[in-house]
């Protein structure tokens, strides 16, 4: 059996949302980098942005922990394999450090690690003494490692925040409001880091405004148990599935696409803003992103418009998730009013709101099987397609998500957690036995049937039901 492993760790956690904590987080990752340890840096609950800012920073891939999304055993795994390898473990949290169920409090007791409170110092003073209190102790089974102001102003407001602390709370230092980092965020989050030129003069610009208010040292280590192992079933050997990722479409889960490849998938990325055709693939995957800030230009490359209407038409897998489910609808209009007309295989429209329309975990259960997710828009969808099912929210967050199908496409505004239910992924992803058996000529391996990868006890409920659905 595999041993626990230590390494220092620290969860950064705020009183609400909007503190700063995704700044904080890439400086702490930066800072340390440059001194050249190696940083693992997770984001607690469902987020796409934060941690493409996050991997910028730490220089390593940034993976979601979630308690209900992610599951206690996958988050347990994924600390662990970091602590054999990090010198320093860092999770951003998600919302107000109590907020949610569970929420990242609940993330940190259950794994031991320290938080480390985010409080936004601006007009305040002796009053964030009383704030880091209240972080610290109002679970008094809550490990609490100490805390970080933001936003400061002079070097005396640093000091008197630091000055307010009582009961040996200990001071992580202080970031300027005036020292040009903060990341600039627009309606979904913040804004993708390949579109900031200047990131990386920000982040060390970040992490050398921290090392000069702090003694830069780690935290203390923490025991990461083993895992269960859980063999992964090659469910999708040989197939190949084409991935949408662009500035449009970029909105993919780390261990989504590891789950892929570990089941034997062949993974062909492309651009359907700029490429004209689609890669040679038995199936499709559509993420999200924000196509409403490119549709115009989506709807203009009409060749991988047509080239996605024919492998619908071919009957080859599809699916297409948020931002690729808007690409699927006739038309798509921004805030603006400017309307696309795009792909055209979901009889429906859609219009960008400026208000957010749903926020919430997702539970759904298709025939495949249940998955799990979480959606997040600004755009309202009207069309008369009925759903084959609906999300469901596991602590009464808004959105009901509904989910559709038309042939071997499936398509909603849930963003899949894929490593929730592996065998339901490889049944949505797997090409029909006649497209295998046509293809066998030109490969060097027939990807299995449904009715040979799922487990024996879904294979007449699942993979049969699927087959019969087949266009």
């Amino acid at each position: 059996m595999s041993q626990p492993r230590h390494c220092p760790a620290v969860l950064i956690a705020a009183p609400a949302s909007g503190q700063g904590k995704t700044t904080v987080t890439a400086a702490l990752a930066r800072l340390h980098r440059n001194q050249g340890r190696k940083v693992r840096v997770f984001k607690c609950g469902p987020d796409f942005l934060d941690p493409m800012i996050l991997e910028r920073a730490s220089g390593a891939p940034v993976y979601q922990l979630d308690m209900w999304m992610v599951g206690e055993h996958e988050s347990r795994r994924l600390l662990w394999e970091a602590a054999g390898e990090a010198d320093l473990i860092l999770i951003e949290g998600v919302m107000g450090l109590f907020d949610g169920t569970p929420s990242s409090a609940d993330l940190a007791r259950h794994f031991g690690v320290p938080v480390l409170g985010v409080i936004d110092g601006t007009a305040m003073a002796q009053t964030f003494g009383a704030l880091a209190l209240g972080l610290a102790r109002y679970q008094p089974d809550l490990p609490f490692a100490g805390v970080l102001a933001n936003r400061v102003g002079t070097l005396r407001h640093a000091q008197l925040l630091e000055g307010s602390l009582t009961e040996g709370l200990r001071w992580y230092g202080a970031l300027s409001r005036e020292t040009g980092i903060e990341l600039p965020s627009r309606h979904l989050g913040l804004v993708q880091a390949s579109e900031l030129n200047d990131l990386d003069l920000r982040l060390d610009a970040a992490a050398d405004a921290l090392a000069s208010s702090c003694e830069v040292a780690l935290p203390p280590a923490v025991e990461f148990a083993a895992p269960d192992v859980i063999a992964t079933e090659p469910l999708l050997a040989g197939v190949r599935i084409a991935v949408a990722r662009d500035e449009a479409f970029a909105f993919t889960y780390g261990a989504s696409l590891d789950l892929l490849r570990a089941m034997g998938a062949e993974l062909s990325f492309f651009s359907p803003i700029r490429d004209t055709q689609l890669p040679p693939v038995d199936s499709l995957y559509l993420p999200g992103g924000y196509p409403e800030l490119h549709h115009v230009a989506l709807s203009q490359n009409t060749t991988m418009l047509a080239a996605i209407r024919a492998h619908h038409a071919a009957g080859k897998p599809l699916l297409a998730e948020c931002g690729g489910m808007l690409y699927l609808l006739d038309s798509l209009t921004d805030v603006e009013g400017t309307r696309a007309e795009l792909v055209g295989l979901l009889a429906g429209d859609a219009v960008m709101q400026k208000r957010l329309a749903a926020l919430a975990l997702q539970a759904v259960e298709l025939p495949e099987g249940s998955l799990r997710g979480h959606t997040y828009h600004h755009s309202l969808t009207s069309t008369e397609l009925e759903p084959i099912a609906r999300g469901l929210s596991p602590n009464g967050g808004r959105g009901a998500e509904a989910v559709y199908r038309e042939g071997r496409m499936t398509a909603s505004y849930v963003h899949f957690y894929f490593p929730s239910n592996p065998s339901a992924i490889a049944a949505l992803f797997l090409p029909d036995l006649e497209a295998a058996i046509a293809s066998k000529s030109n490969r060097r391996t027939v990807a299995p049937t449904l009715e040979s990868v799922l487990p024996e006890e879904t294979r007449s409920t699942v993979g049969a039901g699927l087959l019969a659905k087949r266009p």
